[in-house]
């Protein structure tokens, strides 16, 4: 939402295409998962059985990639593209590691998340960075996953974030 703010007019309508990119990255993404879990599909919202992730990711990709499409048709401030885009690029990677291996991807979208707030906001928002600690320590609590997840998920999200968002902002 910040993103669209800061993108757009500073007002109502940057919000607007900040609600948009949210409907689409977010909560269609997590509605499937709901849905999953009420039909018995899936363990859990948290989708913690590695072998469940596959297709709510597909569909998260598939659902951002559409969004992402639909806010460049309608001319969405170039910043908010860049975002979606970067959510995009890391669902990719994050579809392909989880193939193999359950990265944390809680800790990477927080630290994604950060990256993106620092190089669109300034070094103040540096002051964030205990989000994607926080976020990983959290996992690691509820042995969601262990402590080497949680780095690779944070480093994998910062450093996507950060080539993504950085060369289209």
């Amino acid at each position: 939402m910040l993103v669209g703010w800061f993108g757009g007019d500073g007002g109502a309508h940057g919000l607007a295409w900040g609600l948009l990119a949210t409907v689409f990255a977010s909560g269609i993404p997590f509605a499937y998962i709901v849905g999953g879990v009420r039909r018995g599909r899936l363990t859990d919202h948290h989708v913690g059985v590695r072998e469940q992730r596959r297709t709510p990711l597909l569909f998260g990709l598939a659902s951002a990639a559409a969004g992402w499409v639909l806010l460049a048709a309608f001319g969405a401030p170039r910043p908010l593209l860049a975002l979606v885009a970067a959510g995009v690029v890391g669902l990719v990677v994050a579809v392909t590691v989880s193939h193999w291996w359950k990265m944390s991807i809680h800790t990477a979208v927080a630290a994604g998340a950060v990256v993106v707030l620092v190089l669109t906001f300034g070094p103040p928002l540096v002051a964030a960075a205990p989000v994607p600690v926080l976020a990983g320590w959290s996992r690691v609590r509820l042995r969601a996953h262990t402590l080497a997840q949680v780095l690779v998920g944070g480093t994998v999200g910062g450093l996507v974030a950060g080539a993504v968002y950085g060369a289209l902002a």
